[in-house]
C-alpha cells in the first residue's frame, strides 16, 4: 500500500474476496436508508435532544431549556427524529412527551459514545 495516498501500488483484484462480498452487499435503497438514518445524527442539536433523551422521557420544553434552543426549533429537530423513527412521542393530557424509539436507537447511540471514549 502507498501510505501517502491510501492506495495499491499494483491493480490486484481478489475475484473470490469481491464475489462473497458482492454476494452479500446491501442494495443501493437500503443504502440510502441507512445513510439517510446517519445524517439524522450527523447534527450537534440533533445529538443533544438524543442524549436527552436516553437519560429520561421529556416534552419539548424541557428539551429546549436543556438545549438552550427554541421550543420551535426543538420542535422542529424532533419532526426529523420522528421522521426517522429515532424517537416516539406519547400524549398526556396537554403535553407530548419524547423518548427514544427503541433499545436499538440508545444501543447506537451509547456504542458511539463509547467508541469515541475510547
Amino acid at each position: 500500500m502507498n501510505s501517502r495516498n491510501d492506495i495499491c501500488e499494483i491493480k490486484c483484484i481478489h475475484e473470490d474476496a469481491v464475489a462473497e462480498v458482492k454476494n452479500i452487499m446491501i442494495d443501493e435503497h437500503l443504502a440510502g436508508q441507512l445513510a439517510d438514518f446517519f445524517k439524522a445524527m450527523a447534527d450537534p442539536g440533533r445529538v443533544k435532544i438524543l442524549y436527552a433523551l436516553k437519560n429520561r422521557e421529556l416534552c419539548v420544553c424541557d428539551l429546549a431549556a436543556i438545549t438552550n434552543a427554541t421550543d420551535s426549533a426543538v420542535s422542529h429537530q424532533l419532526r426529523l427524529l420522528r421522521t426517522m423513527k429515532l424517537v416516539k412521542n406519547r400524549r398526556d393530557g396537554k403535553i407530548m412527551y419524547y423518548s427514544l424509539a427503541d433499545g436499538h436507537v440508545e444501543s447506537l447511540f451509547s456504542q458511539g459514545l463509547e467508541h469515541l471514549n475510547e
